[in-house]
């Protein structure tokens, strides 16, 4: 399967362009998004106060960020492996995760006075950055492997 999408140049062309979408995102988050968790988790956090938000505007910004990375991960998918059902469950899965993921999130900032500060960074973690992909390929490839 490697060796097929590697002598196909314009898809091998798509794939690393989509992967360059996915740095390019990441590269401008502070430009693109609303998120003041950037520079909260970047510093010494375990013993500060979570930074004031905007509800409505960090959701906004977390949504658009997971709609970018979801998209180009679900390209990246499709390109990978060419079979519409296995994009199809991507994408049931992309949604499902979403709903759960942004509840805990939230239910994590709002209702709880003191959230722990690691559980929230890696439900965050998981919003903001294409972890997913890095899980649903291996999963995928080997359960292609298997057929």
């Amino acid at each position: 399967m490697i060796k097929k999408i590697l002598r196909n140049k314009g898809r091998f062309f798509l794939i690393v362009v989509s992967l360059l979408f996915l740095v390019l995102v990441r590269t401008f988050e502070s430009q693109l998004f609303y998120d003041p968790f950037l520079a909260f988790f970047k510093s010494n956090y375990q013993n500060q106060t979570l930074p004031e938000y905007d509800t409505l505007k960090l959701f906004l910004g977390v949504l658009s960020r997971y709609f970018l990375n979801t998209f180009f991960s679900l390209v990246l998918i499709y390109l990978i492996f060419k079979e519409r059902k296995m994009l199809l469950f991507s994408v049931w899965l992309y949604l499902i995760l979403f709903g759960f993921l942004i509840v805990t999130f939230f239910s994590i900032l709002i209702l709880i006075e003191s959230p722990n500060y690691l559980v929230l960074f890696y439900v965050r973690r998981f919003l903001i950055q294409p972890l997913f992909l890095v899980l649903f390929v291996p999963a995928f490839y080997y359960q292609k492997m298997m057929k």
